[in-house]
């Protein structure tokens, strides 16, 4: 692992800055089972400075959002059943935007918003689609959607 790399953090970490981010901790831990890792900082006030959590093998930052404005993410998150995040999403409080189905890419994925406004894809590896076949099927997927 290079020198200016966390040993304990991967590459690339999505981070969270949002107004109400215990909120979106909750729901981490209701949805994905997340767990905190490490310390949460917090300012004087209470807030949360800075977090860490894991949800299976990633992790992610979190953390009110002062100063520099909210600034939701779009999150396409692996689960081991998509229908049954996609439940749990919704009795977490977050709006659906796509019910679970079946992609033409290999994924079975659902789209939610959580209370902060994070756009959450829940999604469910059912097959790889070798390169050929997704470009088939990609095509066959636009051409019906234009006739729609």
């Amino acid at each position: 692992m290079p020198p200016w790399q966390s040993k304990h953090r991967g590459t690339l970490t999505p981070y969270i800055a949002v107004n109400g981010i215990d909120g979106v901790m909750d729901f981490v831990r209701h949805v994905f089972d997340g767990e905190v890792v490490g310390t949460v900082l917090r300012h004087a006030d209470g807030t949360v400075w800075n977090a860490h959590m894991r949800i299976g093998d990633s992790q992610i930052m979190l953390a009110e959002a002062r100063g520099f404005g909210p600034h939701p993410a779009f999150l396409y998150t692996y689960v081991p059943n998509c229908d049954a995040a996609y439940a749990k999403a919704l009795e977490a409080g977050a709006e659906g935007l796509m019910p679970p189905s079946d992609q033409f890419y290999g994924d079975r994925n659902a789209g939610v918003r959580d209370p902060a406004g994070n756009v959450w894809w829940l999604a469910t590896h059912l097959e790889e689609v070798p390169a050929d076949e997704l470009h088939r099927r990609a095509a066959a997927h636009e051409a019906a959607k234009v006739k729609g």
